[in-house]
Parts: C-alpha cells; structure tokens; sequence
C-alpha cells in the first residue's frame, strides 16, 4: 500500500460507531472494522469515513474501489446467473415501491467555523446541529434549508488536527437552487467568496447558472429556479460508463432516469436520478466525459445516505445488480439502528438506513 499511514486511532468518524483500519487485506488496502462507542447520538453516515495522513490515498484508494468494484461486478453477474428469472424482477418492483430518500452528503472540511460561516452567510443555509466526539477526534456539522427528517441536508465532518483534503477529479459539484443567481453571486463577493463562474445562461440552454467555490474548494452550482421544497437539489458526480450507472441506480437503488442530455460540442453527456421530480427532489447528476473511464476519489468527499424501508432487501439487491456492499445489513452494535452501506461499480460509496430507525434518532 502506498504510504497509506493512519493517523490517531480514531479520526472522524461516525455511524454510530469508530473505525479503525486493519492493514491484513489480501490487497493490503486499508480494511474497515467496527467497534462500539457508547455514545448514542453519533451520526449516520460516515461508514469509511476514515482519514488518511498520506497525500497518496486519493491514488491508492481510487486504485482500491476500482479493484474491488470490478471483483464485485464479476461476483453480481454470478447472481444473476443463478438468481430465478421470477426473483430478480419480485426484488426490482420491491425497489421501486420501497420508500427511499436520499438523506444528506457527508464529506470532510479543514476548519468547521469557516465553513458553517459561509454556508449560513453566503448560502443561507441553518445550522440545524453540531456534535462534538472529543474521545474519536471529530466534530459534525448538518447544515440545510429545512429539517432534516424531510429535506436532503449536509452533514460537515473536521477530524482534529486536518485542515486540507484531496477532492479528486471524481466529485464534481453539488447544487442549490435560488430565485436570484445573480443577487446570491453578489452577496458571496460581497462575503469574500470564489465565483468561478459569472451568472449566465447554461450552454446549450436558458436556465440561469453560476458557479462558487467555499473555503475548502467544493464547487458548487447555483441554479435561477422558482420556490422549491428542495434547495439543495443535486450531487454531480463522475462516472466511467454512464449507461452501466444507469442501469445500477435504476435497478439496485430504484432511482429513476429523471433526463439524459449528450453535449457533443463539449464531449459530455449527463443523466439525472432522484426518486421524484427534479424540481420537488435532490437528484444525483451523473456525468460521463468522453473517453475518461477512470477517476481519482480524493479523500475528501465521503458518501451519500439514502432511507429505506429494508435494509437487509436492499442489500441483496445491490449485490444483484453490481454493487459491492461493504458493510452487511443489520444493527450498528448496542443502537439498534439498521444499516448497510455499499459502493457503486465506480466506487461511490452510499449508506442505507432506516427510515423508522433514522427519525428515531432524530428524536
């Protein structure tokens, strides 16, 4: 493994539980196990959100999740061999009835303050909460326009002593719809903040768009749309073959192909999945670049989370179409909250939970 050197034992982690890594992996890539924390009011969402000291990670980790995706890609088509015709499509129509939504995005920050200062200034977001776990080093944010047990939110993590992360070439951007992009353009120059592009129509189009950057460098586009229920509306990220992605979060996650659009001039094309209207929904944005297969990670954005009716159905249903699940279906150690976390056959990483668990906790 290249220089994938750990730091304190416990670094920013959450799901209700700490990570350590363990280094005995037939391909000598760090290896997750879990270990109780009696804290209940840890969050649900960094399964794998583990640090490394080294700036390789971005390189060995992508190296990693593309390996392991490959091994699960082969072992999801052995299911699907063996799978009956009848029970394949009896867990496709469970997925597509199943109550899903995606709950937040988890990713990692170098100062939490200035963050949540821009975020609450500049994007008129709330701070909804904040937890501090002194005993495993890390401090979450959630922050978002709306409360958390209906509106897709962000869930900030600062692990003690990091103030710089690796965002890759995979992640591309998150959105946020407002009324005024160029009134909101103006209040972040005001604010101090990076607008990396003017506002102006998209190309090829007549929505009005700008982007930002915050303090860490996560992109962000600004979308001119009517009042919504969903402000914070997409996740953009890089995939290597957009019709196998397609295929894999319309099957195994039930999300359904809200639009595609090919950009030829510009040698991309960009297929939206969300579980509702794109303008009453946050969606994933999937974009394809002609001929790139292949993304670094980083080791900055974590993973989104998505409720479920059943954690332990959707499991087998990533595992039919392609997914790899890294943690099996069951009850975190002493919460008795459900999960089951996965990665995509580009290495996404996406946490399921459960919904009647999640608002549990909530409380």
């Amino acid at each position: 493994m290249v220089g994938a050197t750990p730091m304190a034992s416990s670094i920013g982690l959450s799901l209700f539980s700490s990570l350590r890594l363990s280094s005995s992996s037939p391909l000598s890539a760090p290896r997750l196990c879990l270990s109780y924390t009696p804290s209940r009011r840890v969050a649900l969402s960094h399964l794998g959100s583990v640090v490394l000291q080294s700036q390789n990670f971005g390189l060995s980790a992508s190296r990693t999740l593309r390996g392991d995706s490959n091994v699960s890609a082969s072992s999801a088509q052995g299911d699907v061999a063996q799978a009956s015709t009848a029970d394949q499509e009896s867990l496709l129509d469970w997925v597509k009835k199943d109550n899903r939504r995606m709950l937040h995005v988890v990713y990692r920050v170098g100062d939490l303050d200035r963050t949540i200062k821009f975020y609450t200034e500049c994007l008129g977001m709330k701070l909804l909460r904040k937890r501090d776990i002194p005993e495993e080093r890390y401090t979450n944010a959630f922050l978002g326009y709306g409360p958390e047990d209906s509106q897709f939110v962000i869930e900030l993590t600062y692990n003690y002593g990091v103030d710089k992360y690796d965002i890759g070439t995979g992640f591309g951007h998150f959105g946020i719809a407002v009324e005024d992009v160029a009134k909101t353009v103006e209040l972040i120059k005001a604010k101090g903040g990076k607008v990396t592009r003017e506002p102006g129509p998209v190309k090829g189009g007549s929505t009005v768009i700008a982007f930002i950057e915050d303090p860490d460098g996560y992109k962000f586009e600004l979308l001119e749309r009517g009042p919504t229920p969903e402000p914070l509306c997409q996740v953009m990220l890089r995939v290597g073959d957009l019709d196998r992605s397609i295929n894999f979060y319309e099957k195994a996650f039930g999300m359904e192909l809200l639009r595609k659009r090919d950009n030829p001039e510009y040698k991309y094309t960009i297929a939206m999945m969300g579980y509702g209207p794109e303008d009453k929904n946050a969606v994933l944005e999937l974009t394809y670049n002609y001929g790139v297969s292949e993304y670094e990670k980083g080791n900055a954005y974590a993973q989104i989370a998505v409720g479920t009716n059943d954690v332990y159905r959707t499991a087998e249903a990533i595992k039919l179409y392609g997914g790899k699940v890294t943690r099996e279906p069951g009850p975190l150690p002493g919460i008795n909250t459900k999960i089951t976390a996965c990665l995509d056959p580009d290495g996404w990483k996406t946490v399921f939970v459960d919904n009647l668990d999640f608002l549990k906790e909530l409380e």
